[in-house]
């Protein structure tokens, strides 16, 4: 088992990485009496079972709410059921809500932690590879809205991250690849070797090395703490986190939640950062290059599919709307993470609209 440890003081925490990685080593069973697992229609059939059996293995009660699998669960709805599901099990403040499933729960669990009671506990148990390596770390949860994604949400830290690499042989290859998108991302916003690795063993990804799969999540955590650590509520250096996700929110939100997953959405977002990155940053084309072939060789999208480039939610009036309402821009200027080379990025850039506009008309 790895574990990294993020380094937030008083809210410190660590994620424990391995296979057969069990729950509840932060539980103390003399303070905490009872449990809400909350998963999803297709994650809980699968491993709510086992987890529960773990959590009460600690003396706790344990109850479930489940929600339906898809995006667009992240809504007031769906919260609203687990205030629900949380009222009925008798959960007070020494209890703990445990986000099962990839990160639609964890986003939507985690915000109903933040604010049920005014806050309960919460442990992360991520068991899709976009949700082990990015979204179960860090404390972002939110809902979506329909003006956009993760609109409303809270800062709010787990007590504990636990990412057992089994779980990913139950995930469908489609999602899996899609959690590759974050994988590279690390790799051009912080460390060369690591996307140089990833090219060099891509078939080791695509074949689910178990042993590589380990070295890779391992080091996308470390990564991502380092920079939370740094910088938890993105007041500067974590918006790096954000590279391919200005114009990979508007795809995912204007073509419908659903159309295409987040990492997919990601993938094409990076591959127009990089490319506005070699227009407006002097990224080399040889770097700018490779971010694509390496979506590609994951199976990921690097342009619009053609259904959805020729759609009038795609023209670039509606993404460039949609970007404006996006959480990282003023005065609707959007701001992006744009990359001088792959390990080097800046962030909070604003581009002019002439190149902006010319790199979308590139990505269709």
């Amino acid at each position: 088992m790895k574990k990294v440890t993020v380094d937030l003081g008083e809210r410190s925490y660590d994620i424990r990485i391995g296979c057969g990685v069990t729950v509840g080593d932060a539980l103390n069973p003399k303070k905490t009496k009872r449990a809400l697992v909350v998963s999803d229609s297709n994650v809980a059939p699968l491993h709510a079972e086992r987890v529960e059996s773990q959590i009460a293995a600690r003396g706790l009660e344990v109850s479930r709410a489940v929600v339906p699998a898809g995006e667009s669960s992240k809504s007031l709805t769906c919260l609203s059921s687990i205030y629900d599901a949380a009222l009925a099990a008798g959960l007070d403040r020494s209890s703990v809500i445990v986000a099962l499933g990839g990160g639609m729960v964890g986003d939507l669990a985690g915000f109903a932690a933040a604010t049920f009671l005014r806050g309960v506990r919460l442990i992360q148990v991520p068991t899709s590879l976009l949700a082990m390596v990015d979204s179960s770390v860090g404390g972002k949860t939110a809902i979506n809205v329909p003006q956009g994604k993760n609109l409303v949400g809270a800062f709010y830290q787990p007590i504990e991250v636990v990412i057992d690499l089994d779980t990913l042989n139950t995930l469908p290859e489609r999602e899996y690849l899609s959690g590759m998108a974050e994988v590279v991302k690390y790799g051009v916003i912080w460390d060369a070797e690591l996307f140089a690795s990833l090219e060099a063993d891509a078939a080791a990804v695509l074949n689910r090395d178990a042993d590589y799969l380990a070295r890779i999540v391992g080091r996308s955590c470390e990564i991502k703490a380092e920079v939370v650590a740094r910088d938890e509520r993105e007041g500067g250096l974590r918006a790096i986190l954000n590279f391919g996700h200005t114009l990979g929110h508007a795809v995912e939100n204007l073509a419908g939640y659903g159309v295409y997953l987040h990492g997919e959405a990601v993938a094409i977002g990076m591959a127009y950062a990089a490319d506005v990155s070699h227009e407006a940053r002097g990224m080399p084309a040889a770097d700018r290059d490779r971010v694509a072939a390496l979506l590609a060789q994951f199976r990921l999208p690097v342009g619009l599919a053609k259904d959805a480039a020729e759609g009038q939610d795609a023209a670039w009036e509606n993404v460039r709307e949609s970007m404006a309402s996006d959480k990282k821009s003023l005065s609707s200027v959007p701001r992006f993470v744009l990359a001088e080379r792959i390990g080097s990025v800046s962030f909070g850039c604003e581009v002019a609209e002439s190149v902006l506009a010319s790199a979308f008309e590139r990505l269709r």
